[in-house]
């Protein structure tokens, strides 16, 4: 193993063209996965970075919807009254409300 060893550092040492190549190859090797800033890392930050622009849209519209809102509550009182109705289950003075669920009770159940 010793004679094989030397023979390669041998060629290597000899040829100039071997060289170039090795310290390409290991360039390649080591800018391509072992660099911090290597293609693999470029790939997963490039990847992070179009998974939180599609949640920056999706924040955005939901902001742009939550403006509307506002807006139509600023403009008109019988919005807020019906918010009132629909999600707290307020109710006038002369009113009576009756909540209703979907919820079937199976013969599991009883």
């Amino acid at each position: 193993m010793k004679e094989y060893l030397k023979k390669a550092w041998h060629i290597v040492k000899t040829s100039t063209l071997l060289k170039y190549g090795l310290v390409t190859a290991f360039a390649v090797v080591f800018i391509g996965f072992a660099d911090e800033n290597s293609v693999l890392n470029h790939f997963r930050n490039k990847q992070t970075i179009s998974t939180l622009q599609e949640e920056i849209r999706q924040h955005n519209a939901q902001h742009e919807e939550n403006e509307k809102r506002i807006k139509q509550l600023d403009r008109d009182p019988k919005a807020i009254e019906k918010i009132a109705r629909e999600r707290y289950f307020m109710k006038a003075d002369d009113e009576d409300i009756f909540v209703l669920s979907d919820d079937m009770e199976t013969e599991e159940d009883q």
